[in-house]
């Protein structure tokens, strides 16, 4: 049997493993790959189904390391955390499940952290900016304004 020459696609369990050795995919992003690349719904189902019964494809895992990274990288709270996650094809369960795993229930301390490394990059920081960077970052309103409150701004002269 000889190999298949360049002209020939792939199968869609041989564009999978191509896919996941580049980096980790979540079930549903692997699924929309393949079936862009005009794979059969039937052999993209054969291919993940494969995959994750050899082990190469579990989201749980592909969860846990991708929050892993992110919140090594910077302070992130629980809701900006599960947008990425959701955005990215990530199961709800499982979302649930990794953000219960690796982030406390009270940001809080993620939210004071978050803000002493903002502040410690600005000249002139105010409260509003403060608010909204952390917002962004997925706080929660109470540990937005615990960490507001934790920090000492310096007023203005005549207050």
């Amino acid at each position: 049997m000889s190999a298949p020459s360049s002209s020939e696609k792939p199968t869609a369990f041989a564009k999978a493993v191509d896919l996941l050795a580049r980096r980790p995919h979540f079930s549903a992003q692997l699924r929309d790959k393949l079936l862009r690349r005009g794979y059969a719904a039937e052999e993209v189902e054969a291919a993940i189904a494969r995959l994750e019964d050899l082990g190469y494809l579990d989201d749980r895992t592909a969860a846990r390391d991708f929050a892993t990274g992110r919140l090594a990288r910077e302070p992130l709270g629980r809701r900006r955390l599960a947008a990425d996650l959701v955005q990215r094809g990530a199961p709800e369960a499982v979302i649930s499940e990794v953000l219960d795993e690796l982030l406390p229930a009270d940001d809080r301390d993620a939210a004071r952290q978050a803000a002493e490394r903002w502040l410690a990059r600005r000249r002139n920081p105010d409260k509003p900016a403060l608010a909204r960077y952390l917002e962004r970052r997925g706080f929660t309103p109470s540990a937005i304004w615990g960490a507001l409150d934790a920090v000492e701004w310096d007023e203005p002269e005549g207050t």
